[in-house]
């Protein structure tokens, strides 16, 4: 555990002092913000029934795709790269410690830039005169959803960029081999579902298992209060499953 806990909380140190980082967080929040005043703007131009909080969750797959190969693809093939991989295996930690410090590292930061778009909906609230249903910006339930759901897929996406990593020696190649599998499973079931494969009555078949990886469907549940547990299944299981290959991996190519 103490070999862990000083893996851990180098990568921390790690992602805290390198110039990437803050610039990665500048953009994060400048894109989010825009986002954020492009979702009030249209809330406040037509009416809807849903919140601003649905509406701003709904373009999660922004950030995550180009937040998740930055965090992420230097973790492990740059320690590849410049031979460090090979001295931390021979330390008393194990491949394990050392995939999963590099994991919680990137999905802690991962959590901070999104935990401050929290204040979004209070300085809406109460710095920007032209809001007016204060009571739909601030409105709890669906922020818990959205945040609840960004922190559970989180858990997929990081491990994911992490497996990504240590495929390879190349940070470039490690982002886009994230960026693609990332693509694939956030977009791929909402593009697969807008076929016409009511057409075709063998392929009825792929409804169900279509409708369960669609990450937007989750996020609409969550953001309404409808906390199922197949969704925490998934995340988790792939999450962990996605972890114990990538120590293969390193295990196999240290």
């Amino acid at each position: 555990m103490r070999h862990f806990l000083t893996l851990f909380s180098h990568e921390l140190r790690m992602l805290l002092i390198a110039p990437a980082t803050y610039v990665a967080s500048v953009l994060f929040l400048l894109l989010m913000g825009l986002i954020y005043l492009l979702v009030l703007n249209e809330a406040g131009t037509r009416e809807s029934d849903l919140p601003p909080s649905v509406l701003f969750f709904q373009v999660f797959w922004v950030p995550v795709f180009f937040m998740v190969p930055l965090l992420t693809m230097r973790s492990i093939a740059e320690e590849r790269r410049l031979g460090t991989l090979e001295a931390l295996m021979t330390t008393p930690a194990t491949a394990f410690q050392i995939v999963l410090s590099k994991f919680l590292g990137a999905y802690v930061f991962y959590l901070l830039l999104w935990g401050m778009t929290i204040a979004f909906p209070y300085i809406a609230a109460y710095g920007l005169e032209s809001t007016a249903d204060k009571q739909s910006v601030l409105e709890i339930a669906p922020m818990m959803g959205g945040y609840l759901f960004i922190a559970l897929s989180g858990l997929l996406y990081i491990a994911l960029g992490i497996f990504a990593s240590s495929l390879t020696r190349s940070q470039l190649v490690a982002g886009m081999l994230c960026f693609s599998l990332l693509f694939i499973i956030v977009i791929s079931g909402q593009l697969l579902l807008r076929l016409p494969v009511q057409d075709f009555s063998w392929m009825h078949w792929l409804d169900a298992p279509l409708e369960y990886i669609r990450s937007f469907k989750h996020l609409e549940d969550f953001s309404r209060g409808m906390v199922d547990t197949r969704p925490f299944v998934m995340y988790l299981s792939n999450a962990a499953l996605l972890l114990g290959i990538t120590t293969l991996v390193v295990e196999s190519k240290a």
